[in-house]
């Protein structure tokens, strides 16, 4: 039987108050979402002044980066380079750049997926969070 690691609240609250200071640092209003391996919501948090739609985008990005064990970007790739029925893919809803999955011994923990900014930026938001456990 193998161990399997997983997010215990403090390692959520680290990720999130990171990646919060890192969209503050940049002045970014993006909403901020960390799930678990499964894809399940453990943490959601909308900054001032982000859109409304973000509270719905950044879990989708997170989901999609955990249950795909990959990142969100990767899934956006595949589309913009033609594959376009890659978009029937169950469960998958946030294929757009911004969900990271959380991984350590190469087991997927969970994932952050943040929404309101540059695609790109939201994945620097999304790593900055992880970084904070030292993954």
């Amino acid at each position: 039987m193998k161990t399997k690691h997983e997010l215990e609240l403090a390692d959520i609250k680290l990720i999130a108050a990171a990646a919060e200071a890192e969209a503050l640092k940049n002045q970014w209003a993006v909403t901020i979402a960390i799930v678990d391996d499964g894809g399940h919501l453990l943490w959601l948090q909308r900054l001032d002044g982000a859109a409304a739609v973000s509270s719905h985008i950044a879990p989708a990005k997170a989901r999609t980066a955990a249950l795909g064990r990959r990142e969100s970007k990767g899934y956006e790739d595949v589309i913009n380079g033609g594959r376009t029925s890659f978009l029937s893919a169950p469960t998958l809803e946030g294929m757009l750049e911004g969900g990271v999955p959380i991984m350590k011994d190469g087991q997927c923990l969970g994932a952050v997926g943040v929404s309101g900014v540059k695609s790109t930026e939201d994945a620097q938001i999304a790593r900055a969070g992880i970084a904070a456990i030292g993954l």
